[in-house]
């Protein structure tokens, strides 16, 4: 399953027809100055990334903090500009669109951040921040105020809730109501960075099923942001799992759960914690040695050379592309398809 081989049926090979959004070599350099007329690195945050996400389907980007997964959505949704390669949606090209452009294509693409209190202005009630993407797109006074009801009602929240201010509501609700504005418009598209990551324990599965039961309600499909795999497998039906701003490995979550290929990969799943302790103290953990290597000066070879535990003399002078090994999934290791 290689980038050329996704033909539009999904990464888990569900026939969806043509996928909604299709990534292709993305790449976002920002380059550094030393002094005034000296110049300096270029910091490669995302450095030739490659995935499709099918209509209704949900595709995670997880990582470590600094893999490039927050860098590539805002490249998506255009908070960021591409510095190569594409970006697709619905079959049209979005990677260079105009200001006015960018901003009709809001209807359909979404983004929903992390921390919902500063999202929110704490100057206004909710009712208004929900209804404010309505007000920009013309709707008049009484269409705002019944899609507001609407809205509050979908995501789990009383319409009463509409006149009281962000500080009034919890951590859970707030998100709630940034999910409830994000849906104002009705967008077949939601780009969900880290959105639960903020929110309590407890709270966090409350906010993964409402994703959950509002795509199956509306069709919606998902980009969803994350360093954490357990809530990946909760959510999501393909990931693809960066490192140093590169694709290490991709496919169905259930396969890189099962049988991960990449070393990396097999690191992060042996940190998510078991329920059983005896199963916890009997596994096989794999401790990587290191820190993330900085994307101003990336090692020569794979990326993940400086910290792999099955690295070999090529790994430190040559790149691999993803490849499949006979699994579900593709990975860009040497040791893949051997």
């Amino acid at each position: 399953m290689s980038d050329d081989g996704m033909n539009g049926r999904g990464m888990s090979g569900r026939a969806d027809g043509d996928p909604l959004l299709q990534v292709r070599d993305l790449k976002v350099h920002f380059p550094l100055r030393r002094g005034v007329g000296t110049p300096g690195g270029v910091v490669k945050a995302v450095d030739g990334i490659s995935f499709e996400l099918a209509k209704g389907r949900t595709l995670a980007l997880v990582g470590e903090s600094g893999c490039g997964k927050s860098t590539t959505a805002y490249a998506v949704v255009g908070l960021e500009r591409a510095t190569g390669g594409t970006v697709r949606f619905d079959g049209r090209d979005i990677t260079a669109l105009s200001g006015r452009e960018r901003a009709a294509l809001a209807q359909d693409i979404q983004i929903v951040f992390q921390d919902p209190s500063a999202a929110l202005d704490p100057k206004m009630t909710i009712g208004d921040s929900v209804a404010e993407p309505l007000a920009i797109a013309g709707r008049s006074r009484a269409d705002r105020k019944a899609r507001v009801r609407e809205l509050l009602n979908r995501v789990g929240l009383s319409p009463s809730m509409a006149e009281r201010l962000p500080s009034a509501l919890s951590g859970g609700q707030r998100q709630r109501v940034v999910i409830a504005r994000a849906l104002a418009l009705s967008p077949r598209l939601l780009v969900l960075d880290e959105p639960v990551s903020a929110l309590d324990v407890s709270i966090r599965s409350q906010v993964l099923n409402l994703l959950l039961e509002l795509q199956r309600e509306l069709g919606l499909s998902y980009l969803f942001i994350s360093h954490d795999l357990s809530v990946v497998r909760h959510i999501a039906d393909e990931a693809a799992v960066l490192y140093l701003g590169t694709v290490a490995e991709r496919g169905p979550v259930d396969a890189l759960f099962a049988a991960p290929q990449h070393p990396y990969t097999r690191a992060l799943r042996s940190a998510i914690p078991l329920p059983d302790p005896r199963a916890q103290r009997s596994r096989e953990k794999i401790i990587l040695s290191g820190d993330l290597p900085s994307p101003l000066s990336p090692p020569a070879g794979c990326p993940f050379v400086t910290r792999c535990p099955d690295r070999i003399g090529i790994c430190t002078t040559q790149r691999c592309a993803l490849a499949d090994g006979g699994g579900k999934t593709e990975a860009a290791c040497v040791h893949v398809g051997r």
